[in-house]
């Protein structure tokens, strides 16, 4: 009599997509084609929504961890990014896999440190309404996006 091993069926999704998305990154690697079509593409909502976000801010150096005390505020943008942050300067995460973000599904994080959040830290997805797992997220960098200052005041 076999017996259902849960952990061997939750691991099944993860591996599939590597098994998946691997081809299909190195074909588009250094593509004339891919990056021309990338270049004609339309902004998705997603791009929208994070680009009315930016408006008004410079890109800085990205960053490995960024602070999460006092706990930032977070925004999910479905397909695009994970914002973190508020006021001057916000952190913007794309992942690895930036199409799998859905706003639907809940962010869980394994830290290693309490008080910052790193590009090596377990993040899962979890569905809100089921509370199943729906996928495993790979973060990047964070990217800070600062308010640039004007110095209308100074200037005449």
């Amino acid at each position: 009599m076999r017996r259902f091993r849960p952990a061997l069926f939750a691991a099944l999704p993860l591996a599939l997509a590597a098994a998946l998305v691997s081809p299909l990154a190195a074909q588009s690697q250094g593509s004339p084609d891919v990056e021309a079509e990338a270049e004609t593409t339309p902004m998705t909502k997603g791009e929208k929504r994070l680009a009315k976000l930016l408006e008004g801010r410079v890109a800085g150096e990205p960053v490995r961890c960024i602070r999460t005390l006092p706990s930032p505020r977070m925004q999910t943008i479905s397909a695009t990014a994970y914002v973190y942050g508020s006021g001057n300067t916000i952190y913007v995460q794309r992942t690895r896999n930036p199409d799998q973000i859905d706003d639907n599904d809940a962010l869980v994080t394994t830290r290693f440190n309490a008080t910052e959040l790193c590009r090596l830290d377990q993040m899962t997805t979890v569905d809100r309404v089921l509370g199943v797992f729906t996928g495993a997220v790979f973060f990047e960098d964070f990217v800070p996006y600062t308010r640039v200052k004007s110095d209308t005041a100074g200037e005449g």
